[in-house]
C-alpha cells in the first residue's frame, strides 16, 4: 500500500491547511481510542483531543528540516510535522509497518527524515534532547530550529530546567512549548506550581509569553515569531499556551472512571474547541470537503494498521546494539 499524502504537504500555515491538521488529529484519537476499546490497541493511549491548535500552529511554523521532541501525548506533533497517519496507526497497533516497526507503540513514535526525534514517556526529557540536537544543527553549520514540546507536569524537572539554562547561554535555536491543559495526570497547577511557568523561562533570559492554546491562528503566530528569532540567531524562546484536554489523560480512565474533575468543568473546558474555531474560518463547502478528505484518510489509515503483519517474535532482539550485535540467545530471564 502507498503511504498516505501528509498534512504537511498541504501548506499547513493558510486557515485550510491548519484545520485539516486539526481535523485530522482529531479523528486520529477518536478512531485510535476505538481502537484501545476494540483491544486492537494493547495498553491505552493519552489522547490529544483538545489540545490540536498547538501542534497545529507550531508545526506550521517549521520547515521539513527543523526538529521537534515530543511527550506521551505525542501523537497530534507527530501527525502536524507530517507523519503518515497510516504508519502512525500502525504504530500505536505494534504492527510491523509501524512508524518504528511497532516497537516504539503510541509513546516512542520518530521519524528522523521529517524531523521527528522521538516521543519521550519521561515527564521533561525530551528539552535535553532538544537542546543537544539544536546544537548540533548549528555546529554543523545549519539553520536549523527544534522544538521541544512539554506539559505543565514537567515544569518543574531539573532536566528541562537545566535544558532551558543551556539554550540560553548558548543561544540555541530552540523553542520550548508548555501545553498546560491545567492537569498534571490528576493534579492542578495551581497544586503544583509555584510562581508561572512563563517566569522560569524569564530566569534565564529567554523571551516567553502565554497565548491561547486553542486558537491554531493564534499559536501559529507565536510560534512564528519565536522560530524566526531562533532562525536568525536570536536564541530560544518559550511559549506557554493555555489549553484543555478534553478526553482522559490515559484511556485507563474510561474504565477505572477516576474523579478529578465534575462534568460541568468538562462541558466549559469543551466550549472553546479548536476545530470548531478553526472550521468557521473556512466556507461552508472547503470545510466539508477537507472533512470528507480526513476520513477517507482514516478509514484507509485503519484498514492499513488492521491489515497489518505483527513484528515477528524471532526479531525482538534485533536493534539492542549500536553495533548490531545480537544478543546471546537463551540470555534472558
Amino acid at each position: 500500500m502507498a503511504l498516505l499524502t501528509t498534512v504537511a504537504a498541504h501548506a499547513p500555515d493558510t486557515d485550510v491547511g491548519l484545520y485539516r491538521t486539526v481535523r485530522l488529529i482529531r479523528r486520529f484519537e477518536e478512531r485510535a481510542v476505538e481502537l484501545v476499546r476494540s483491544g486492537d490497541i494493547i495498553g491505552g493511549i493519552h489522547p490529544y483531543t483538545g489540545q490540536e491548535a498547538i501542534a497545529a500552529g507550531v508545526c506550521a511554523a517549521l520547515r521539513l528540516d527543523d526538529m521537534i521532541t515530543s511527550t506521551h501525548r505525542g501523537h497530534g506533533h507527530v501527525l502536524a510535522k507530517g507523519a503518515d497517519p497510516a504508519r502512525v496507526l500502525a504504530e500505536l497497533a505494534g504492527r510491523a509497518t509501524g512508524l518504528n516497526k511497532g516497537r516504539g507503540g503510541s509513546m516512542h513514535a520518530a521519524d528522523f527524515a521529517l524531523g521527528i526525534l522521538g516521543a519521550n514517556a519521561i515527564v521533561g526529557a525530551n528539552g535535553a534532547i532538544t537542546a543537544g540536537a539544536a546544537w548540533a544543527a548549528r555546529q554543523s553549520g545549519g539553520d536549523q530550529v527544534a522544538v521541544s514540546f512539554f506539559g505543565d507536569g514537567a515544569v518543574n524537572q531539573g532536566v528541562l530546567l537545566e535544558a532551558m539554562n543551556l539554550a540560553s547561554l548558548w543561544r540555541l535555536p530552540v523553542l520550548f512549548v508548555c501545553e498546560n491543559n491545567g492537569y498534571a495526570t490528576t493534579l492542578t497547577v495551581s497544586d503544583a506550581v509555584a510562581g508561572t511557568i512563563t517566569g522560569r523561562g524569564e530566569a534565564f533570559g529567554m523571551p516567553s509569553a502565554t497565548v491561547d492554546g486553542m486558537d491554531p491562528r493564534t499559536v501559529l503566530a507565536a510560534a512564528r515569531e519565536a522560530v524566526d528569532r531562533a532562525r536568525a540567531g536570536g536564541g530560544p524562546s518559550l511559549v506557554e499556551c493555555l489549553t484543555y484536554r478534553f478526553d482522559a489523560h490515559h484511556t485507563w480512565e474510561h474504565k477505572a472512571r477516576v474523579r478529578y474533575r465534575d462534568d460541568a468543568e468538562v462541558l466549559s473546558g469543551r466550549e472553546r474547541d479548536p476545530v470548531e474555531i478553526q472550521g468557521v474560518r473556512l466556507a461552508g463547502g472547503e470545510r466539508a470537503r477537507v472533512d470528507a478528505e480526513v476520513e477517507s484518510m482514516m478509514d484507509t489509515a485503519v484498514a492499513f494498521a488492521l491489515d497489518s503483519p505483527h513484528p515477528d517474535p524471532v526479531g525482538a532482539l534485533d536493534h539492542l546494539y549500536a553495533t548490531g550485535m545480537r544478543a546471546r540467545p537463551g540470555g534472558g530471564g
